[in-house]
């Protein structure tokens, strides 16, 4: 959840960007700095913990300057540690760096940097990015930042924003986004502007704000801004005047939350693999589990319990754990687990599921599973939270709030979770090889670029659902892991259109509901390109031999579809377990725009409540 905010104009950086890093301390945070050009130096201060500490720092040893950047962290690469912590600045001391996002490739790069004779001061993969910058700004780019840093961000794999100085250019701040890893606004003032990664950090400041968009990059001084693409065309961007009272300031450029929650899912999916996992030596770390070795090898198996949401991640979790970890899984119902008598020991584990961690149904069962002296873990976002509280171990989502009511983020939060989680057994099971456990971390390093590239889709889906938001009934249909995201897309189309929407999986389809397949009833299927493709395609012909409207979610590439379906919606190529995490993301934003169409309360829908305390 790493925050990010720049100042460049007339008054005292630094109060600013501390102020503006409090602002975003609800997102979380392990360490934080700040670097402000003074006296044609670049000063830095960092500390771990929170930022009281680095202000106690910035208190002992002043630093005060016209343009300055700061950073809240949380680890992904390296502990957390001063020494990993953001800004950091090249071997010259002239170029600096905050960053958000993973870099995919940066073990490649830095060995290249290494034998190019740079020497790595910390743990991260931030730090390449500095190093590179420095590279093109002496060879060939005359030390022009904004086209140094072009080139820089042209190496770097994954999603990212990215914010740079230099005490070679005092006055100008470099600004990059690639992919939705988190956002990037530039606040407009009179005389100075500002960089935040979210907006509530420079409200006070200016309301006039512009937001980047995907492979954009801004050169910003006190009184002038140019935005252009990462190829170096500019670009006209829309200045949005946001509202000064909170909710209307939280959503910013979105009409609603669930909108803004969607296109968070990059940079939440970031957060909650940060400091979580150790990319160099290839190893998951989940230390508030509380899971030795002895107690992983000891289970038997694992219980995972949800309700409505939670229990669809579940069931996609139920493939991670049963084929990385080997150890058996049953899904079930929270608001039904206590209603018999499940058979639990000491050597099962149950998981509980729960965004709010206040489900009512979901802490009753966990209660069930306690009197049984079964281990009780938990993945919540709410941290602090009963379920949290009565658990033995837990992983928070790191989601931040959310507050439609429909959940969009803490669904692919809680999926990535999971797969987190079944890593870490398997590696205290040893039920993988260490080749098996770098490929499927390096392959969860991809997935918050891969988010990313499917929410741009965003425009085609929109165009979809104004063909279809008339229609009264939808039948969706999945197989294998997708299945559950078929069974998710059904019920945000029911919970915010009130458009009836059954899930279904597609090889059950001809012993039952093939019977309800006519022209009045569109057909989505997941038919991505993996083993079950084969099968789907044949679903698909089936639907339409009885006159259906069949929507295919596909592969990116897919050109045969074309010829089966009716309309096609593309998600770039995905490893298999990770799937699920972008094939919902285009099922929630076409049931967000059927409800739109509609005019539903999509935050607020009708009957329903965030958290469901009462059975």
């Amino acid at each position: 959840m790493c925050g990010i905010v720049g100042y460049v104009g007339a008054s005292d950086a630094t109060p600013i960007i501390l102020d503006g890093l409090q602002r975003l301390e609800y997102r979380g945070y392990d360490s934080a700095g700040i670097a402000v050009i003074q006296n044609n130096h670049v000063q830095i201060r960092r500390d771990v913990g929170k930022l009281a500490n680095l202000r106690q720092k910035v208190d002992a040893s002043p630093v005060s300057g016209h343009i300055g950047i700061g950073h809240t962290r949380w680890a992904t690469h390296g502990a957390p540690a001063e020494r990993n912590a953001h800004p950091h600045i090249s071997m010259s001391g002239e170029y600096v760096v905050v960053h958000n996002g993973i870099v995919e490739n940066y073990l490649e790069l830095r060995d290249e940097l290494s034998a190019e004779g740079v020497k790595f001061k910390s743990d991260t993969d931030t730090e390449v990015i500095v190093h590179l910058i420095e590279r093109f700004a002496c060879n060939g780019a005359n030390h022009d930042l904004t086209e140094s840093t072009r080139k820089a961000a042209q190496y770097l794999r994954g999603a990212h924003a990215i914010v740079v100085l230099s005490k070679r250019v005092p006055d100008t701040i470099v600004v990059v986004r690639i992919g939705n890893a988190g956002g990037v606004t530039l606040g407009l003032g009179m005389g100075e502007n500002f960089i935040a990664s979210d907006i509530p950090a420079i409200l006070e400041h200016t309301r006039h704000m512009i937001f980047l968009e995907n492979r954009q990059m801004a050169t910003v001084t006190a009184h002038s801004y140019q935005v252009q693409t990462l190829d170096g065309q500019p670009v006209t961007s829309v200045i949005h005047d946001i509202p000064w009272d909170p909710i209307s300031a939280v959503k910013g450029e979105h009409k609603h939350f669930m909108q803004k929650e969607i296109f968070e899912q990059a940079r939440s999916i970031t957060d909650t693999i940060r400091s979580r996992v150790d990319f160099e030596r290839h190893e998951v770390i989940l230390p508030e589990l509380n899971l030795s070795v002895e107690q992983a090898k000891a289970l038997s198996r694992m219980v995972t319990i949800a309700c409505g949401t939670s229990y669809y991640s579940g069931l996609v979790g139920k493939f991670f754990v049963e084929h990385m970890a080997k150890l058996h899984v049953e899904v079930d119902y929270g608001s039904e687990y206590r209603y018999r008598d499940p058979i639990l020991d000491q050597n099962a584990a149950v998981l509980a599921i729960t965004q709010s961690g206040e489900t009512v149904d979901t802490l009753a069962a966990m209660e069930e599973a306690r009197d049984k002296q079964a281990t009780i873990w938990s993945i919540v976002n709410a941290v602090g939270s009963q379920a949290m509280r009565l658990s033995d171990g837990y992983i928070s989502m790191n989601a931040g709030p959310e507050i439609g009511v429909a959940s969009t983020k803490a669904f692919t939060a809680s999926i990535v979770d999971q797969y987190l989680l079944a890593l870490y057994l398997a590696q205290l099971r040893g039920t993988l090889s260490a080749d098996q456990q770098k490929r499927y971390l390096q392959d969860i390093a991809r997935l918050p670029d891969l988010v990313g590239r499917t929410l741009e889709y965003s425009h085609e889906v929109e165009h979809l659902a104004a063909q279809l938001y008339h229609y009264r009934d939808f039948l969706y249909l999945g197989r294998g892991i997708n299945y559950p995201i078929a069974l998710e897309g059904a019920l945000k189309l029911k919970e915010i259109s009130y458009i009836h929407a059954e899930g279904y999986p597609a090889g059950e389809m001809k012993h039952g509901p093939i019977a309800l397949i006519d022209e009045a009833m569109p057909v989505l299927t997941i038919a991505l390109q993996d083993e079950l493709y084969d099968k789907m395609i044949s679903q698909i012909e089936q639907a339409k031999a009885r006159g259906g409207i069949v929507i295919a979610l596909a592969t990116e590439g897919d050109t045969f579809i074309k010829s089966k379906a009716d309309h096609v919606i593309y998600v770039p190529e995905t490893p298999y377990f990770l799937s699920p995490v972008v094939a919902v993301l285009p099922l929630q934003m076409l049931a967000y725009h059927i409800a739109v169409w509609r005019g539903a309360d999509v935050d607020q829908p009708r009957n329903l409540a965030k958290s469901v305390t009462v059975e």
